[in-house]
């Protein structure tokens, strides 16, 4: 039996396996069946020249924030899936600064996706998780197009 998927068990597991992530201040929040949310804060290990987070951290905020999301309703469904991701895009509308809260709330399409998933038939599903600031202004959005193949 696999180990429920909690907030200290991801960082567990990033600090161990992913430590860029660790490094630079990426933190699992909160994860349920529909959502999941990852913070970060600006400080000297993760910033740009232009003082403010680099966009590829701001990148590994979002794209973990969709992935434990896809991990949690694998872990629900009890089945051996593989995840990739093959595409995204981003979208950057303000310096991001402070702390920085990365969402995504598509739990029920996850769930659906993997639900329908067919053996060796790769499904392509697109994710997105917004990044918002201390003061609620969207900082980012960030597009993850995962394709899920049912083993």
């Amino acid at each position: 039996m696999r180990k429920k998927i909690t907030p200290f068990r991801a960082n567990l597991f990033f600090f161990l396996k992913l430590p860029a992530a660790w490094l630079t201040g990426v933190r699992v929040d909160k994860i349920d069946d529909n959502s999941a949310t990852v913070r970060l804060k600006h400080m000297w290990i993760n910033q740009n020249p232009f003082d403010s987070i680099f966009w590829a951290v701001q990148g590994m905020a979002a794209e973990i924030s969709t992935g434990v999301l896809i991990l949690k309703q694998i872990q629900i469904e009890k089945i051996d899936i593989s995840m990739l991701v093959v595409n995204n895009s981003a979208d950057f509308s303000k310096k991001a600064k402070g702390r920085i809260l990365f969402s995504c709330n598509q739990g029920e399409i996850v769930s659906e996706t993997i639900k329908n998933l067919k053996i060796k038939k790769p499904k392509i599903i697109k994710l997105t998780s917004i990044g918002i600031d201390e003061k609620g202004d969207q900082v980012s959005k960030f597009n993850f197009y995962w394709s899920l193949l049912k083993k």
